[in-house]
Protein backbone atom coordinates (compact mmCIF):
# COMPACT_ATOMS: atom_id res chain seq x y z
CA UNK A 1 0.00 0.00 0.00
CA UNK A 2 2.94 2.57 0.53
CA UNK A 3 4.61 2.15 -2.60
CA UNK A 4 1.08 2.32 -4.60
CA UNK A 5 0.86 5.17 -2.17
CA UNK A 6 3.77 6.75 -3.31
CA UNK A 7 3.40 6.52 -6.82
CA UNK A 8 0.37 7.61 -7.13
CA UNK A 9 1.41 10.36 -5.50
CA UNK A 10 4.45 11.07 -7.54
CA UNK A 11 2.00 10.67 -10.44
CA UNK A 12 0.10 13.56 -9.39
CA UNK A 13 3.08 15.73 -9.30
CA UNK A 14 4.32 15.06 -12.43
CA UNK A 15 0.92 16.10 -13.74
CA UNK A 16 0.78 19.22 -11.69
CA UNK A 17 4.16 20.38 -12.93
CA UNK A 18 3.03 19.45 -16.29
CA UNK A 19 -0.08 21.90 -16.13
CA UNK A 20 2.05 24.04 -14.62
CA UNK A 21 4.70 24.71 -17.14
CA UNK A 22 4.56 26.78 -20.15
CA UNK A 23 3.06 24.82 -23.21
CA UNK A 24 4.27 27.32 -26.17
CA UNK A 25 5.87 24.39 -28.00
CA UNK A 26 5.19 22.08 -31.15
CA UNK A 27 5.41 18.30 -29.94
CA UNK A 28 5.83 17.00 -33.27
CA UNK A 29 8.68 19.78 -34.75
CA UNK A 30 11.38 17.67 -34.23
CA UNK A 31 10.15 14.64 -35.47
CA UNK A 32 13.32 12.18 -37.13
CA UNK A 33 13.51 9.73 -40.14
CA UNK A 34 14.18 6.73 -38.45
CA UNK A 35 14.13 3.48 -40.28
CA UNK A 36 12.99 -0.27 -38.66
CA UNK A 37 14.50 -2.75 -40.48
CA UNK A 38 13.48 -6.46 -40.23
CA UNK A 39 15.70 -9.56 -41.94
CA UNK A 40 16.34 -12.95 -40.83
CA UNK A 41 18.04 -15.25 -43.58
CA UNK A 42 18.07 -18.48 -44.39
CA UNK A 43 20.14 -20.62 -46.95
CA UNK A 44 17.39 -22.50 -47.38
CA UNK A 45 15.19 -19.70 -49.08
CA UNK A 46 14.59 -19.16 -52.33
CA UNK A 47 13.74 -15.88 -51.25
CA UNK A 48 15.02 -13.23 -48.78
CA UNK A 49 12.82 -10.95 -47.45
CA UNK A 50 13.05 -7.54 -45.87
CA UNK A 51 10.94 -5.47 -43.75
CA UNK A 52 11.83 -1.92 -44.09
CA UNK A 53 9.31 0.47 -42.32
CA UNK A 54 9.81 4.15 -40.43
CA UNK A 55 8.93 5.21 -37.02
CA UNK A 56 6.18 7.77 -37.28
CA UNK A 57 4.53 10.55 -35.06
CA UNK A 58 1.33 12.48 -34.83
CA UNK A 59 -1.83 13.14 -32.94
CA UNK A 60 -3.97 11.20 -31.51
CA UNK A 61 -3.43 7.07 -30.71
CA UNK A 62 -0.52 5.61 -31.74
CA UNK A 63 -2.83 2.12 -32.30
CA UNK A 64 -4.61 3.62 -34.53
CA UNK A 65 -2.27 5.79 -36.68
CA UNK A 66 -0.61 2.53 -36.79
CA UNK A 67 -3.43 0.85 -38.61
CA UNK A 68 -2.96 4.06 -41.57
CA UNK A 69 -0.30 2.28 -44.00
CA UNK A 70 1.11 5.57 -44.76
CA UNK A 71 2.36 5.80 -41.10
CA UNK A 72 4.75 3.03 -41.64
CA UNK A 73 5.49 2.90 -45.47
CA UNK A 74 8.11 5.26 -47.19
CA UNK A 75 6.34 7.56 -49.69
CA UNK A 76 9.10 5.97 -52.14
CA UNK A 77 10.81 3.11 -53.45
CA UNK A 78 14.01 2.80 -51.08
CA UNK A 79 17.96 1.94 -52.77
CA UNK A 80 18.19 -1.20 -51.23
CA UNK A 81 20.84 -3.77 -51.78
CA UNK A 82 22.35 -6.93 -50.42
CA UNK A 83 26.10 -7.41 -50.87
CA UNK A 84 28.08 -10.41 -50.14
CA UNK A 85 31.83 -11.12 -49.16
CA UNK A 86 33.48 -14.21 -49.69
CA UNK A 87 37.11 -14.70 -48.81
CA UNK A 88 37.76 -10.99 -48.77
CA UNK A 89 36.30 -10.61 -52.72
CA UNK A 90 32.77 -8.49 -52.60
CA UNK A 91 30.11 -10.51 -55.04
CA UNK A 92 27.61 -8.95 -57.37
CA UNK A 93 25.12 -6.90 -55.79
CA UNK A 94 21.77 -8.29 -55.10
CA UNK A 95 18.79 -5.14 -55.41
CA UNK A 96 15.80 -5.63 -53.57
CA UNK A 97 12.97 -5.26 -55.59
CA UNK A 98 9.53 -4.59 -53.73
CA UNK A 99 6.06 -6.67 -53.52
CA UNK A 100 2.88 -6.26 -51.95
CA UNK A 101 1.86 -9.22 -49.60
CA UNK A 102 -1.93 -9.44 -49.57
CA UNK A 103 -4.35 -10.72 -47.13
CA UNK A 104 -2.49 -10.41 -44.25
CA UNK A 105 -4.82 -10.60 -40.71
CA UNK A 106 -7.21 -7.74 -40.46
CA UNK A 107 -6.69 -5.28 -37.73
CA UNK A 108 -9.66 -6.07 -35.62
CA UNK A 109 -11.07 -5.07 -31.74
CA UNK A 110 -11.68 -7.07 -29.08
CA UNK A 111 -13.88 -6.84 -25.41
CA UNK A 112 -11.56 -8.38 -22.66
CA UNK A 113 -12.78 -9.56 -19.56
CA UNK A 114 -11.96 -5.64 -17.67
CA UNK A 115 -14.51 -4.48 -20.29
CA UNK A 116 -11.43 -2.47 -21.99
CA UNK A 117 -10.83 -2.58 -26.14
CA UNK A 118 -8.15 -4.16 -27.36
CA UNK A 119 -6.65 -3.53 -31.14
CA UNK A 120 -5.59 -6.34 -32.43
CA UNK A 121 -3.31 -6.97 -34.68
CA UNK A 122 -2.43 -2.96 -34.34
CA UNK A 123 -0.73 -2.14 -37.91
CA UNK A 124 -1.82 -1.97 -41.05
CA UNK A 125 -3.53 -4.47 -43.31
CA UNK A 126 -4.59 -6.28 -45.28
CA UNK A 127 -1.43 -5.60 -47.54
CA UNK A 128 2.06 -5.66 -46.28
CA UNK A 129 4.83 -3.83 -48.38
CA UNK A 130 7.70 -5.88 -48.23
CA UNK A 131 11.46 -6.00 -50.39
CA UNK A 132 13.06 -9.16 -51.44
CA UNK A 133 15.65 -10.80 -53.92
CA UNK A 134 15.83 -14.29 -55.16
CA UNK A 135 19.60 -14.04 -55.33
CA UNK A 136 20.81 -17.61 -53.84
CA UNK A 137 22.67 -17.08 -50.26
CA UNK A 138 26.15 -19.11 -50.00
CA UNK A 139 26.76 -20.22 -46.17
CA UNK A 140 30.51 -19.35 -46.71
CA UNK A 141 29.28 -15.53 -47.25
CA UNK A 142 28.94 -12.53 -45.13
CA UNK A 143 26.31 -10.55 -46.19
CA UNK A 144 25.54 -6.73 -45.72
CA UNK A 145 22.65 -4.93 -46.13
CA UNK A 146 23.04 -1.08 -47.15
CA UNK A 147 19.67 1.28 -47.78
CA UNK A 148 19.62 4.50 -49.05
CA UNK A 149 17.32 7.36 -48.20
CA UNK A 150 16.39 10.48 -50.05
CA UNK A 151 17.15 12.51 -47.38
CA UNK A 152 21.26 11.29 -48.02
CA UNK A 153 21.05 8.87 -44.63
CA UNK A 154 22.05 5.39 -45.21
CA UNK A 155 21.23 1.97 -42.98
CA UNK A 156 23.21 -0.70 -42.85
CA UNK A 157 24.21 -3.74 -41.46
CA UNK A 158 26.08 -7.19 -41.95
CA UNK A 159 25.95 -10.99 -40.70
CA UNK A 160 27.28 -14.68 -41.39
CA UNK A 161 24.76 -16.98 -42.41
CA UNK A 162 23.82 -20.10 -40.02
CA UNK A 163 25.23 -22.86 -42.01
CA UNK A 164 23.86 -26.35 -42.39
CA UNK A 165 22.91 -29.02 -39.90
CA UNK A 166 24.06 -32.48 -40.17
CA UNK A 167 21.94 -34.71 -38.23
CA UNK A 168 22.88 -38.31 -37.44
CA UNK A 169 20.34 -39.89 -35.56
CA UNK A 170 17.39 -40.89 -36.44
CA UNK A 171 18.38 -41.42 -39.67
CA UNK A 172 15.31 -43.96 -41.22
CA UNK A 173 12.95 -44.21 -38.46
CA UNK A 174 11.57 -42.79 -35.05
CA UNK A 175 11.91 -45.44 -32.20
CA UNK A 176 9.53 -44.81 -29.03
CA UNK A 177 10.18 -47.25 -26.49
CA UNK A 178 8.26 -47.30 -23.13
CA UNK A 179 11.26 -48.40 -21.56
CA UNK A 180 14.33 -46.78 -23.19
CA UNK A 181 14.63 -42.80 -24.42
CA UNK A 182 16.16 -42.10 -27.37
CA UNK A 183 18.64 -39.75 -28.92
CA UNK A 184 18.15 -36.53 -31.41
CA UNK A 185 21.82 -36.26 -32.37
CA UNK A 186 23.86 -33.55 -35.34
CA UNK A 187 26.46 -31.72 -35.74
CA UNK A 188 26.77 -28.21 -34.55
CA UNK A 189 26.64 -25.03 -37.68
CA UNK A 190 28.67 -22.08 -38.33
CA UNK A 191 27.33 -18.94 -36.61
CA UNK A 192 24.48 -20.93 -34.91
CA UNK A 193 24.04 -19.75 -31.07
CA UNK A 194 21.11 -21.92 -30.14
CA UNK A 195 19.03 -24.74 -31.29
CA UNK A 196 15.01 -25.44 -31.14
CA UNK A 197 14.44 -28.83 -31.56
CA UNK A 198 10.35 -30.05 -32.20
CA UNK A 199 8.57 -33.45 -33.16
CA UNK A 200 5.30 -33.60 -34.41
CA UNK A 201 2.78 -36.68 -34.63
CA UNK A 202 0.96 -37.08 -38.24
CA UNK A 203 -1.90 -39.17 -38.28
CA UNK A 204 -5.60 -39.83 -40.45
CA UNK A 205 -8.77 -39.79 -38.63
CA UNK A 206 -12.04 -40.77 -40.10
CA UNK A 207 -15.53 -41.61 -37.86
CA UNK A 208 -19.04 -42.17 -38.97
CA UNK A 209 -20.21 -38.86 -40.43
CA UNK A 210 -16.76 -37.65 -41.77
CA UNK A 211 -17.27 -36.90 -45.55
CA UNK A 212 -13.80 -37.96 -45.99
CA UNK A 213 -10.65 -38.72 -43.80
CA UNK A 214 -9.12 -36.43 -42.49
CA UNK A 215 -5.06 -34.97 -41.71
CA UNK A 216 -4.80 -34.24 -37.48
CA UNK A 217 -1.37 -34.00 -35.65
CA UNK A 218 0.21 -33.71 -32.74
CA UNK A 219 2.63 -31.84 -31.24
CA UNK A 220 4.95 -33.51 -28.13
CA UNK A 221 8.12 -32.62 -28.14
CA UNK A 222 10.00 -29.17 -27.80
CA UNK A 223 13.66 -28.50 -26.52
CA UNK A 224 15.88 -25.96 -27.07
CA UNK A 225 20.04 -26.02 -26.66
CA UNK A 226 22.66 -23.59 -26.94
CA UNK A 227 25.51 -24.40 -29.30
CA UNK A 228 28.76 -24.95 -27.53
CA UNK A 229 30.46 -22.22 -30.27
CA UNK A 230 29.59 -20.64 -33.08
CA UNK A 231 32.18 -22.36 -35.06
CA UNK A 232 30.10 -25.49 -35.95
CA UNK A 233 31.23 -28.89 -36.11
CA UNK A 234 30.68 -29.50 -32.78
CA UNK A 235 28.69 -33.10 -31.56
CA UNK A 236 25.14 -32.12 -30.64
CA UNK A 237 22.22 -34.24 -28.77
CA UNK A 238 18.93 -34.00 -26.74
CA UNK A 239 17.04 -36.61 -25.59
CA UNK A 240 13.67 -37.93 -25.72
CA UNK A 241 11.49 -40.27 -23.94
CA UNK A 242 9.50 -42.75 -25.91
CA UNK A 243 6.43 -43.22 -22.71
CA UNK A 244 6.09 -39.14 -23.49
CA UNK A 245 5.00 -40.08 -26.70
CA UNK A 246 2.33 -42.70 -26.00
CA UNK A 247 1.24 -40.56 -22.67
CA UNK A 248 0.73 -37.24 -24.87
CA UNK A 249 -1.64 -39.28 -27.29
CA UNK A 250 -3.59 -40.05 -24.65
CA UNK A 251 -4.19 -36.77 -23.39
CA UNK A 252 -4.32 -34.78 -26.59
CA UNK A 253 -6.30 -37.11 -28.49
CA UNK A 254 -10.64 -36.79 -28.60
CA UNK A 255 -12.48 -39.72 -27.53
CA UNK A 256 -14.53 -40.44 -31.10
CA UNK A 257 -17.20 -43.30 -31.24
CA UNK A 258 -15.84 -45.76 -33.90
CA UNK A 259 -13.18 -43.55 -34.90
CA UNK A 260 -10.26 -44.86 -36.81
CA UNK A 261 -6.98 -43.32 -37.47
CA UNK A 262 -3.19 -44.53 -39.29
CA UNK A 263 -0.12 -43.72 -37.66
CA UNK A 264 2.07 -41.18 -40.14
CA UNK A 265 5.01 -39.74 -40.48
CA UNK A 266 6.71 -37.58 -37.13
CA UNK A 267 8.19 -34.23 -38.63
CA UNK A 268 11.37 -33.62 -36.59
CA UNK A 269 12.42 -30.05 -37.28
CA UNK A 270 15.70 -28.17 -35.62
CA UNK A 271 16.05 -24.63 -36.16
CA UNK A 272 19.02 -22.87 -35.19
CA UNK A 273 19.57 -18.98 -34.86
CA UNK A 274 22.16 -17.00 -34.89
CA UNK A 275 23.65 -15.11 -32.03
CA UNK A 276 21.65 -11.47 -33.16
CA UNK A 277 18.54 -13.17 -33.29
CA UNK A 278 18.95 -15.34 -30.31
CA UNK A 279 19.44 -12.17 -28.20
CA UNK A 280 16.78 -9.92 -29.72
CA UNK A 281 14.27 -13.16 -29.13
CA UNK A 282 15.62 -13.34 -25.46
CA UNK A 283 15.55 -9.50 -24.57
CA UNK A 284 11.61 -8.89 -26.15
CA UNK A 285 10.77 -12.41 -24.36
CA UNK A 286 11.88 -10.79 -20.64
CA UNK A 287 9.16 -10.67 -18.03
CA UNK A 288 9.53 -7.27 -16.61
CA UNK A 289 7.79 -5.20 -14.84
CA UNK A 290 6.70 -1.28 -14.34
CA UNK A 291 9.89 -0.28 -12.30
CA UNK A 292 12.38 -1.82 -15.54
CA UNK A 293 13.54 -0.86 -18.25
CA UNK A 294 13.35 -2.64 -20.82
CA UNK A 295 16.61 -2.87 -23.29
CA UNK A 296 16.19 -2.29 -26.73
CA UNK A 297 18.92 -4.11 -29.18
CA UNK A 298 19.76 -3.97 -32.52
CA UNK A 299 22.56 -4.31 -34.94
CA UNK A 300 21.34 -1.76 -37.52
CA UNK A 301 23.46 1.31 -38.12
CA UNK A 302 21.50 4.34 -38.52
CA UNK A 303 18.07 2.76 -37.62
CA UNK A 304 16.82 0.07 -35.52
CA UNK A 305 15.67 -3.74 -36.11
CA UNK A 306 17.60 -6.54 -36.47
CA UNK A 307 19.48 -8.31 -39.58
CA UNK A 308 20.15 -11.82 -38.31
CA UNK A 309 20.18 -15.63 -39.82
CA UNK A 310 18.83 -18.67 -39.09
CA UNK A 311 18.42 -22.16 -40.65
CA UNK A 312 15.42 -24.51 -40.30
CA UNK A 313 15.52 -28.59 -41.53
CA UNK A 314 12.86 -30.75 -41.27
CA UNK A 315 12.66 -34.41 -41.60
CA UNK A 316 9.90 -36.65 -41.87
CA UNK A 317 9.86 -39.85 -40.52
CA UNK A 318 7.81 -43.23 -40.19
CA UNK A 319 7.29 -44.91 -37.00
CA UNK A 320 9.68 -48.08 -35.95
CA UNK A 321 7.64 -50.96 -36.55
CA UNK A 322 7.42 -51.63 -33.07
CA UNK A 323 6.20 -48.38 -32.50
CA UNK A 324 3.56 -48.73 -34.75
CA UNK A 325 2.34 -52.59 -33.35
CA UNK A 326 2.76 -51.22 -29.84
CA UNK A 327 0.72 -47.70 -30.55
CA UNK A 328 -2.41 -50.16 -32.15
CA UNK A 329 -2.25 -53.06 -29.81
CA UNK A 330 -1.81 -51.63 -26.10
CA UNK A 331 -3.80 -48.17 -26.69
CA UNK A 332 -7.31 -47.84 -27.16
CA UNK A 333 -7.22 -44.83 -29.35
CA UNK A 334 -8.39 -45.93 -32.34
CA UNK A 335 -5.26 -46.95 -34.36
CA UNK A 336 -5.29 -49.37 -37.22
CA UNK A 337 -2.92 -50.99 -40.00
CA UNK A 338 -2.87 -49.52 -43.21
Amino acid sequence: MKITTSISLLLTIIVLLLTSCNTDFELYKDYKDVSIVYCIADISDDTTWVKITKAFNGPGNALILAQNPDSSNYPYKLDAVIVGKKNGVSLEPMILDTITIHNKAITDTIIDNNGDTVILNPFYSPDQLLYYTTGKLDEDTDYSLTIKKNNGDSVSASTGLVSNIEVIEPARFIHFNISKSGDIKWVSAKNGSRYMISMRFNYKEYAPGYIDTIQEYVDFFSRSVNAYSENGGDNMEVTYHGADFFSTLEAELPNINNVERWAGNVDLKIICGSKVLITYLDINSAIGNTLEEVPIYSNIDGGTGIFASRHTILLSLPLSVSAEYNLILHYDLGFVFK
